[in-house]
């Protein structure tokens, strides 16, 4: 073989090869965040005088999401490359998220949250965009919405740093479209807040999301909703 030929094949290799490496680290080198999980709060006591403003003996009270670096409402679903034989966990979260909860002899009686999905960031700027522009098709459709529709029962005797798992029932307002979703929650009253995590299966033909289906990727037809949030007391 000509030291001429030789080169150009060793380039080509190279060329592959870089472009095989870049194609892992930009698209499918997975950075995904760990599932949302109970945010971690100190507060280890609460007065005992329920004329008290700053708590009560109990989380009977009217709650509202506190903003912080930990608090987010988001999705988690697989892309698909090379014919749905690679597999990449895509995460996208926003912090800009309000509601409120109230709770009243120890059952959760009303509770709503909004998501702005304008917010909604991962770690690829150029998914985020089609996101915007096509599958949410944020211009439309900025806001994501939960209402409670049953009371939340919650455990008799509930103790401050004590986790309990309850079943938030309610309407989740997607893409302009709602449905009736059931979202297991973790929560735990920490005394002057109150943190909750979970999530659910969404499929977008139900929200009338299109998932996106593009020459290099695609995703599944079903993805998560999650959250992660902080209550504090009114």
């Amino acid at each position: 073989m000509q030291k001429s030929a030789k080169y150009a094949l060793i380039a080509c290799l190279a060329v592959v090869l870089l472009g095989g490496f870049a194609f892992w680290w930009f698209v499918l080198r997975s950075d995904a965040p760990e599932r949302a999980s109970v945010p971690v709060r100190t507060e280890s006591t609460v007065p005992t005088d329920p004329t008290d403003p700053g708590g009560a003996s109990s989380p009977d009270g009217t709650w509202r999401i506190a903003p912080a670096d930990d608090v987010f409402a988001g999705y988690r679903i697989q892309e698909l490359f090379a014919g749905e034989t690679i597999k990449n966990t895509a995460v996208g979260r926003t912090p800009a998220v309000t509601g409120t909860m109230t709770i009243v002899g120890g059952s959760v009686a009303e509770a709503s949250i909004e998501a702005d999905l304008t917010k909604l960031a991962s770690d690829q700027s150029r998914r985020d965009s089609f996101i915007r522009g096509n599958a949410l098709q944020t211009d439309a459709f900025p806001t994501a919405t939960f209402r409670l529709s049953e009371p939340i029962a919650l455990p008799s005797g509930i103790a401050v740093g004590r986790s309990v798992e309850v079943t938030a029932v309610g309407e989740l307002t997607l893409h302009g479209v709602t449905n009736r979703v059931e979202l297991p929650l973790r929560a735990t009253w920490n005394g002057s807040t109150i943190s909750v995590a979970g999530g659910t299966q969404v499929i977008l033909a139900d929200y009338g999301i299109d998932p996106p289906r593009l020459p290099i990727v695609t995703t599944d037809d079903v993805g998560e909703l999650e959250v992660q949030l902080v209550f504090e007391r009114v």
